[in-house]
């Protein structure tokens, strides 16, 4: 497994929505696997696969706590079917954008239908937290961060902080 590096704000390709997966294969696995070990390295609980730079329909996902076995599963082509209807508030974070946290609001309920690792057809039933990552995540793929849901002036604020910190770096594509 290979340790990618992750495209940061402000890179457009974030903002790009992914295309579907046609066909689950073992370079698809490996590619999960590499995804796995970026999230679990950075670390974090969630990551799409735009995040590394492939604009593909596929995520991972672990959000078991640091003193429990890990559970990661991969989630292909997902689309959210239903949500509840109960909001919770979670502070939210994303790889993409290193060390800022907003308080983000979402259905407090999910239900998504995928395919796993295998391409075998899946529905997934989630709360919590679980169900908070997963929208983080499906929103990726749509091309959204998790700073589109709060205030305009926040998230300005945000892009600009990131825009100047690309620009020191020499590392962005604007």
């Amino acid at each position: 497994m290979t340790i990618k590096p992750l495209v940061l704000l402000p890179d457009p390709i974030l903002r790009e929505p992914s295309k579907a997966v046609e066909r689950v294969d073992d370079d698809l696995r490996r590619l999960a696997d590499d995804m796995l070990e970026t999230m679990y390295d950075a670390p974090g609980i969630g990551l799409a696969a735009i995040q590394i730079g492939e604009p593909i329909r596929m995520l991972v996902v672990d959000v078991s706590k640091d003193d429990e076995e890990k559970s990661p599963f991969v989630v292909i082509n997902p689309e959210i079917v239903a949500t509840g209807d109960d909001v919770s508030i979670y502070e939210e974070g994303c790889l993409s954008i290193p060390d800022y946290y907003a308080e983000v609001e979402r259905p407090a309920s999910v239900t998504v239908n995928y395919l796993d690792r295998d391409g075998a057809q899946q529905t997934l039933s989630a709360d919590g937290m679980l169900a908070t990552c997963v929208q983080h995540e499906i929103d990726h793929l749509n091309g959204v961060l998790f700073i589109d849901h709060i205030s305009k002036l926040k998230r300005d604020m945000v892009i600009k902080k990131f825009t100047k910190l690309a620009r020191q770096r020499g590392t962005t594509r604007l």
